[in-house]
């Protein structure tokens, strides 16, 4: 690969001796890893049939022995697993280890969502994520990733980072992957190599700053904040987590990170960070910095959220359902739910959360939350892909049906299939007993209810089919 010549001079400024090791692994392919949906994997076990090893800072981390034509994997689609560089797996550690209670935590750059699972892996019981992403055709990616991953405590905003200033010291923990000038995406994007310049750092420095002081309000005042980078040089990295804890006031937080992992530490002694290297971890690059804002003097940000302390903004009031029986037997824990409806759709919030939700929706442009029941129309109520990806779905509910593998990837083309010796009316598909979608089958063919903008587009299949994981129902039951 050939650098920008200012890029190597910034890396062997950095690392001396060591830059020609760095320059040789950029060089050779990146290593393959899935994080596994431990939600998913605990009604459904599985073996796991391409051991390359763990992710060491990952419970659920696996690498991979070669990359696999993942479109075409069912469970893919199905959120059984999302496809997540090892490196970035690392902030399921920093909040493992940092995170003892149920939080209320924004990933505040969220797309495509890889950070955001992380985050739902390893946020205790009872947490409330908010994923947001600035970029509208990116939030939606972004709510795609986290409908399949299915679990109800997530909103999916897209806002301004300075929007959530209108929620003073509403979170206890944020997450800001900035957007930088991606100098440890090099060897999976050829893209970022040449656009690369000192200009685009300087500039990158710049917005990252403006991200940090527009959200830093809406961080509750011992709050923790994660700041993270994919890139390299100390302007993007330890300069300005220095910056952001001495101008806008906060402390460096350590975690333990075992010697053998390869983790690299701060070029600052006084910004306490961590850093991937792919000539000593086995990831791409990254930069991760924990800063805990700093106490006031008043606790005027401690304050219990309630669903009307905002003032509203965004139109009609909500409209809960008072008759909720039809749509709670859907679920496998109604009782923990509360039922809205807009637009002729049924979503259900959870209880626990339902006035924060609210809250936020007065204020911000919402994509997705909860759990999308369906939609009424004419006499029929047509579930929702929503609630055949989320925990929550009651199987018993619905007729299910197994599809091979063949017929799995019909149904995500959204081509229309044939279910033979099926009942007539909504129909929930599996494969390897993993819920992939609905059919309303009427007897000689079935509609296909799959999200149209998730299809898969190419029309090609594999020689070999992708095999990651057996899953041990789907096995039992053959």
């Amino acid at each position: 690969m050939k650098f920008p010549p200012d890029f190597i001079t910034s890396v062997r400024s950095l690392l001396g001796s060591e830059s020609e090791s760095l320059f040789t692994a950029l060089d050779k392919d990146a290593p393959v890893a899935v994080r596994l949906n431990p939600q998913k994997a605990a009604r459904n076990p599985m073996t796991f049939m391409q051991p390359a090893g763990r992710v060491p800072w990952s419970d659920w981390g696996y690498y991979l022995t070669e990359r696999p034509a993942f479109t075409f994997d069912p469970l893919f689609h199905g959120g059984y697993y999302y496809v997540q560089e090892a490196s970035s797996m690392f902030v399921e550690q920093v909040t493992q280890q940092l995170v003892k209670q149920p939080v209320c935590c924004l990933d505040l750059c969220g797309a495509p969502g890889g950070k955001s699972v992380s985050l739902l892996s390893a946020l205790p019981e009872g947490s409330l994520l908010v994923s947001n992403e600035v970029n509208r055709q990116r939030s939606n990616v972004l709510s795609e990733t986290l409908t399949k991953y299915g679990d109800p405590n997530v909103v999916v905003t897209n806002n301004l980072p300075v929007d959530f200033s209108a929620f003073p010291g509403l979170f206890d923990l944020i997450l800001v992957d900035v957007p930088c000038s991606g100098e440890g995406m090099f060897r999976k994007n050829e893209v970022a190599v040449k656009e690369w310049s000192l200009h685009n750092v300087t500039m990158c420095a710049a917005r990252q700053k403006d991200i940090l002081s527009d959200v830093w309000p809406a961080l509750k005042p011992g709050g923790l904040l994660v700041y993270s980078t994919c890139t390299y040089n100390k302007a993007e990295n330890e300069e300005n987590a220095l910056w952001a804890a001495r101008t806008l006031g906060a402390e460096f937080i350590e975690v333990e990170t075992p010697e053998e992992w390869g983790i690299t530490s701060s070029f600052d002694d006084e910004a306490v960070s961590y850093r991937f290297f792919p000539h000593k971890t086995k990831g791409e690059g990254l930069f991760v910095a924990l800063l805990r804002k700093s106490e006031p003097t008043l606790r005027e940000a401690d304050f219990p959220l309630k669903a009307n302390f905002f003032s509203k903004r965004n139109g009609n009031p909500t409209v809960f359902v008072k008759d909720t029986c039809e749509y709670a037997r859907w679920l496998e824990h109604p009782g923990l739910f509360r039922f809205i409806e807009a637009d002729n759709r049924i979503t259900a919030l959870p209880e626990a959360h339902s006035g924060a939700i609210l809250s936020l929706k007065e204020r911000l442009k919402f994509v997705s939350t909860g759990i999308e029941l369906g939609e009424k129309k004419g006499k029929d109520f047509i579930p929702s892909h929503s609630l055949a990806m989320s925990r929550e779905l009651n199987r018993e509910a619905f007729c299910n049906y197994e599809l091979p593998y063949e017929q799995a990837i019909s149904f995500l083309r959204k081509e229309g299939i044939t279910l033979t010796d099926a009942p007539r009316g909504f129909v929930l598909l599996t494969y390897q007993h993993e819920p992939i979608g609905f059919v309303k089958n009427i007897g000689n063919r079935a509609n296909n209810l799959y999200p149209g903008e998730w299809r898969i587009r190419s029309g090609y299949l594999p020689e070999v089919r992708p095999e990651i994981f057996s899953l041990q129902h789907a096995t039992q039951q053959a």
